[in-house]
């Protein structure tokens, strides 16, 4: 039976339920429940918090688990990526008061105050840069205001929090980070149970990623539109009972595919239609 560790709580674990129901697995009713089997597709599910996740999964206890790419990376556990999942992306930034600091190079010999202190302490190593660094759980902001720092290293969306405090971004982004699937480093790469369990998941994304678009169109614009609808391998296409018509099935990424019903339109292309697609394999 694989195992696998999910996010209990926090941005990552209602995405990463939902996923997993749609790629078909049973999931939890209860936020309280931290363990539950799945006995039709031979999966144990374990809810932990999403920082001890790479660590689990390093110990080989656990098979696989869902965790953010920032919390592997700050854990410094034996664990490696194996496959994105699209959801919970963040930046994580170095931020100060305006004007301090210009480019990497004047972090030297500064206070980093971060709740990621191996993600900031690898991305200084990595440049060369000596700085020291402070652990601080929860929100880091005030840190400079209250001396125990002279910059924070933290996750950044829309940078109001920032503001807020008097500070800005300074430099370029340490890392982007997302959702992402996880395995212990060393581990059997073609185990079969997670080659299915990866292929569901990337089925889920497809299907969220693509629609399924149908019309019809004259023979003589069939290069035309089939040049709009490429699909996959190739567009299906069917003669219609009218002579000199057919029919063309394709998938077409969905944000896309209001302007492509408009080019098919222009070129003669009659009942457009799309529709979403719930799974696949590829």
């Amino acid at each position: 039976m694989l195992r696998i560790a999910v996010p209990n709580k926090g941005s990552l674990s209602g995405p990463a339920a939902e996923m997993l129901h749609e790629a078909g697995y049973q999931q939890r009713r209860e936020s309280k429940e931290l363990r539950i089997v799945d006995p039709e597709n031979e999966v144990e599910f374990f809810y932990l918090r999403p920082r001890d996740i790479a660590i689990y999964v390093a110990s080989g206890q656990l098979d696989i688990g869902l965790t953010g790419r920032d919390l592997l990376i700050d854990s410094g556990a034996q664990a490696e990526e194996i496959l994105a999942l699209g959801f919970a992306r963040s930046t994580f930034r170095y931020a100060t008061k305006p004007g301090t600091i210009s480019g990497l190079a004047d972090l030297a010999g500064k206070t980093i105050a971060t709740s990621y202190e191996g993600i900031v302490a690898a991305h200084l190593a990595e440049h060369g840069i000596d700085a020291s660094v402070v652990h601080l759980d929860g929100a880091v902001e005030t840190a400079i205001q209250l001396g125990v720092a002279q910059v924070i290293a933290d996750v950044v969306e829309t940078g109001t929090s920032l503001r807020n405090a008097g500070l800005e971004v300074a430099g370029e982004p340490i890392m982007q980070s997302e959702a992402v699937v996880i395995r212990r480093t060393g581990a059997e790469p073609d185990d079969p149970k997670v080659q299915q369990f990866l292929r569901r998941l990337q089925g889920v994304l497809v299907a969220r990623t693509y629609v399924m678009m149908d019309y019809d169109c004259r023979v003589e614009q069939l290069e035309k539109a089939v040049a709009l609808t490429p699909g996959l391998e190739s567009p299906t296409v069917s003669p219609l009972h009218n002579e000199g018509w057919v029919a063309v099935r394709a998938m077409v990424p969905a944000k896309e595919a209001q302007r492509i019903m408009d080019d098919l339109y222009d070129i003669g292309a009659r009942a457009i239609l799309t529709t979403a697609i719930h799974a696949c394999r590829l």
